[in-house]
């Protein structure tokens, strides 16, 4: 076994930690948070800002490791990409390939220029009265910045445009146009000979409609619509001559068809991996972290039927000081991963969150109650202290 260096200490990287203890390996966290999660649970914790490339790559030379593996944000798997393109990492993608996925703009040029199926960009005076869009920063993520305009004038066009380019990381925002449908995430992992194994979510924002916080497995996704995900899917890995692993996508399913949203090969955030563990039984860490360590993705599930588990973040519309949650109904939780204290002021979604909840519902028609009472804002409420 080989000693590893992971760049994230976020909660959303501790399935990830365990994946790699679990087969034999000496690990090292990496991050430049010590209040972070793991950054506090972990004894070999180096502080480190790995959006510095130079420096991450430093650390991994001298501290003797054998694989370096991103975690859960763009950042992490940016600079893993970067060092690649100096050093041999197994399962590691090109920089040039991964600022094509990342870079929403790069992106939607070059899907466009192959005809793949993405909404469309636009010039800001192109757009017509009336005509839905959506404008978001380059990059960024979850919906930070973005704005959904269903009758745009000039005026609030160039303020959206403003809000989107301050959240950037690299300052600019892009205008598409606004495809109605259900959000859906593709996740699959891909080796050379196509998709070995991939789930579908479904995936809803209730406190921002912006930033997903309520998702659970489906198996009912259309058939055609699930060969067009895993068409585009291995479309991107050959065209892009991308490394065997994970292609995670998310798309919108409306009545023309699929259009993609965005494509990361890095970890989902929010315990995402947790929710297609618990659901389907694929040990979905286990099959990330594989071909970083210049392996495979471990074993596939037996087929059948999701187990209907409810994700849901706990956070708030507007923001509002935390002090206990009461809950309107009885959950049977599999997991609770609690992310703020009481006394806490929490910032409106998606800048601060209470919890990450896993609900074992106990028939589809359950979970069907308890997505719809988690939307409608009604599964729980956020009380401040002096509520008890």
């Amino acid at each position: 076994m080989g000693r590893v260096l992971l760049l994230d200490t976020n909660v959303a990287a501790g399935p990830l930690l365990g994946a790699l203890q679990s087969l034999g390996h000496e690990v090292t966290l990496a991050g430049g948070q010590p209040a972070d999660v793991l950054a506090r649970a972990h004894s070999s914790y180096v502080q480190l800002d790995y959006s510095d490339t130079a420096a991450t790559l430093a650390l991994f030379e001298t501290g003797g490791f054998d694989f370096l593996v991103p975690g859960c944000n763009d950042r992490s798997y940016q600079t893993c990409a970067e060092i690649a393109d100096l050093r041999p990492l197994p399962g590691v993608d090109t920089s040039e390939a991964t600022h094509t996925l990342n870079n929403k703009a790069a992106f939607r040029a070059w899907t466009q220029a192959r005809g793949l199926p993405v909404p469309r960009t636009l010039e800001p005076e192109t757009v017509e009265p009336g005509q839905a869009v959506i404008v978001k920063p380059e990059e960024a993520y979850s919906g930070r910045g973005a704005t959904v305009l269903r009758t745009p004038t000039r005026s609030a066009l160039a303020e959206a445009l403003a809000r989107a380019c301050a959240e950037s990381r690299s300052g600019r925002g892009l205008v598409e146009e606004f495809v109605e449908g259900q959000l859906y995430s593709h996740t699959a992992f891909l080796d050379r000979s196509g998709v070995y194994m991939d789930a579908v979510v479904e995936e809803h924002g209730s406190a921002n409609p912006l930033a997903v916080d309520t998702s659970h497995v489906v198996e009912d996704f259309p058939a055609k619509a699930l060969e067009e995900a895993r068409t585009f899917a291995i479309s991107l890995m050959r065209e892009l001559d991308l490394k065997p692993g994970l292609i995670h996508t998310q798309l919108i399913l409306g009545p023309s068809g699929i259009r993609v949203i965005e494509v990361t090969r890095r970890c989902p955030g929010d315990l995402y991996s947790l929710l297609i563990q618990l659901s389907t039984g694929m040990d979905y860490a286990r099959a990330y972290v594989g071909p970083f360590l210049g392996g495979d993705f471990g074993h596939r599930p037996q087929p059948g039927p999701a187990a209907p588990i409810l994700r849901h973040t706990l956070s708030s519309p507007e923001g509002a000081p935390f002090g206990f949650l009461r809950f309107h109904r009885p959950l049977t939780i599999e997991r609770y991963v609690s992310l703020a204290l009481s006394g806490e002021t929490l910032s409106p979604s998606p800048r601060s969150r209470i919890g990450l909840l896993f609900a074992r519902a106990q028939s589809a028609a359950d979970l069907a109650e308890i997505k719809a009472a988690a939307l409608e804002r009604r599964l729980y409420d956020i009380l401040p202290s002096e509520a008890w």
